[in-house]
């Protein structure tokens, strides 16, 4: 998933989660309404889209990327109170568990299968089963890991807060970033422990339990062709290290993914039969 937990409170004018702590809503202050842009948002922003929904965990998301993967920890306003330790929890189950992940895990497999990642699987339904089960259970581990252990453990809000503000560098700049740097529940800046060390533990416990160790192969050409184990260091850091890249590109892709949705309506309304129909 990735996952996703690599938000943050911006040191400047250009994050958006540049709050300071004051400015979220405190014990009987009351937020605003799911959808209502804060006090001082100029009527020229840009219309609200599906993120602005409410989701089914309070101070989450309802929107989805390509309108299909979730991207339920992905908000664009900085007054939200902190997430709980349960919440979290519910949150990443929801976006990990989603109905369209199966399938997603199913092409991921199937990709696999052909390219014959992790060899010692050999071929066949019973490799692709177990390509399956591997890459479902490290997109699980991964996904509880970074967003709701260690941001629980470390009190890390597992939110990204996009910005929306700058030229294309500077939000990408952003975006990456939030790899590296994140908010606390208390609406401070730190170092993402939790992405870096989350993902790091995600990549040792499925390395090291259930990814093939070395065996022999039937095979037409070779009856006993050994294979070597997967469950290295090195096999270790390559995985940590796709995780933080995908994680990365992944993030990128949710801060101009609102761009993306005003483009996508805006075409929507000039083709509409409405549009182009000449009032009388």
């Amino acid at each position: 998933m990735l996952s996703a937990a690599q938000q943050t409170t911006p040191p400047s004018n250009s994050d958006p989660s540049a709050q300071t702590q004051s400015q979220t809503p405190t014990q009987g202050q009351a937020a605003p309404p799911a959808g209502q842009a804060p006090s001082g948002t100029s009527k020229d922003a840009p219309a609200a889209t599906d993120q602005t929904e409410q989701g089914k965990v309070p101070g989450t998301s309802n929107d989805r990327l390509f309108k299909v993967l979730p991207n339920f920890l992905t908000v664009q306003s900085a007054q939200l109170k902190p997430l709980t330790t349960g919440e979290k929890f519910k949150v990443v189950a929801l976006g990990t568990f989603d109905p369209v992940q199966y399938p997603w895990w199913g092409l991921l497999s199937a990709i696999g299968q052909a390219e014959n990642s992790e060899p010692a699987y050999g071929q066949g339904w019973a490799a692709y089963g177990k390509r399956y089960g591997t890459i479902a259970a490290d997109s699980t581990i991964e996904n509880f890991m970074v967003g709701a252990v260690f941001a629980s453990a470390l009190h890390e809000d597992p939110r990204f807060y996009q910005s929306s503000n700058g030229g294309f560098a500077a939000r990408t700049g952003y975006a990456v970033s939030r790899i590296f740097v994140t908010r606390t529940d208390s609406g401070h800046r730190q170092f993402n422990y939790s992405e870096i060390f989350g993902s790091a533990s995600a990549a040792a416990i499925s390395t090291y339990s259930y990814h093939p160790r070395s065996t022999y192969l039937r095979t037409p050409s070779n009856p006993h062709l050994f294979v070597g184990s997967d469950r290295t260091l090195v096999n270790a850091g390559e995985t940590w290290g796709t995780q933080v890249g995908l994680d990365a590109i992944t993030i990128v892709i949710k801060e101009f993914w609102p761009d993306v949705q005003r483009k996508m309506a805006r075409k929507h309304k000039n083709d509409s039969p409405d549009a182009s129909t000449p009032k009388p």
